[in-house]
């Protein structure tokens, strides 16, 4: 079982409390990089969701 299997298996039920913490997580690196690579943080915010979720959006 791969480390993203466990991942998903410890979150399964608790995707809103995944997202909000990818978010603020998120949010603390804008805020260390004061904004200079908030394009790149957000597509890693997003893929790390889809990645928490069963079906990634279409």
């Amino acid at each position: 079982m791969s480390m993203m299997d466990k991942l998903k298996s410890l979150l399964k039920g608790h995707e809103d409390q995944a997202d909000k913490a990818v978010d603020k997580a998120g949010d603390a690196v804008d805020q260390r990089t004061e904004g200079k690579y908030s394009g790149q943080v957000d597509a890693a915010q997003e893929q790390l969701k889809n990645q928490f979720r069963d079906q990634p959006p279409q």
